[in-house]
């Protein structure tokens, strides 16, 4: 059993994360979820959507870490305190998993120096921006790096998990629960309709 720890931040993207949790839940024999803030307590999504989080002091079992985006994002970058703490936080996981701009604050970290990596292609600039050490991929669903994962905007947060799962327990796994929830997988990580020509 592996702990999959859900690193969020007042706002953050709903979609970005619940997208995320709803794959990883269907795989309760092989995943046990936990939800973490800083400071623990309610944390609240850019839809106003609150949820109760524990502080990260109390994450003693770090196997996968998920980080989402959102608007959040643009100020958390400047966060020296929180940057410090996600870069212990990705140090210790075997797996990070970001979606949309979560990506920029992994890339503040230093921990995705001279790794290839996407985000979100209506915030690339701006993700750029934070870190030009990054080797930065415009047109991708999703990228592998090592033991990170980093995804495009938003949905694209489900077809990287489904790669993910894919990659840990089989294509078939991920397309049976991309089944029972009735998405349909973008199962390509280079195909990227979003990007701008």
């Amino acid at each position: 059993m592996k702990t999959v720890n859900f690193l969020v931040f007042n706002q953050f993207e709903t979609l970005d994360l619940f997208g995320v949790v709803e794959i990883f839940g269907r795989l309760p024999q092989h995943y046990t979820l936990y939800y973490y803030s800083l400071e623990g307590g309610i944390v609240t999504s850019r839809q106003q959507v609150e949820m109760v989080t524990k502080p990260i002091s109390e994450l003693d079992k770090n196997d996968i870490l998920i980080v989402p985006g959102g608007l959040g994002t643009r100020t958390l970058v400047a966060d020296e305190t929180w940057i410090a703490m996600l870069k212990t936080c990705c140090q210790q996981a075997k797996q990070v998993l970001t979606i949309c701009t979560g990506a920029a604050l992994v890339a503040k970290t230093g921990m995705l120096n001279g790794q290839s990596a996407t985000s979100n292609k209506r915030a690339m600039d701006w993700v750029i921006s934070t870190n030009e050490q990054v080797n930065w991929q415009r047109k991708a669903r999703w990228v592998v790096a090592d033991k990170f994962y980093t995804s495009s905007g938003v949905s694209a947060g489900m077809d990287m998990a489904l790669g993910f799962i894919a990659d840990q327990h089989g294509k078939e796994v991920a397309e049976k629960i991309a089944y029972e929830i009735e998405y349909v997988w973008n199962s390509s990580p280079d195909e990227d309709c979003f990007v701008e020509n």
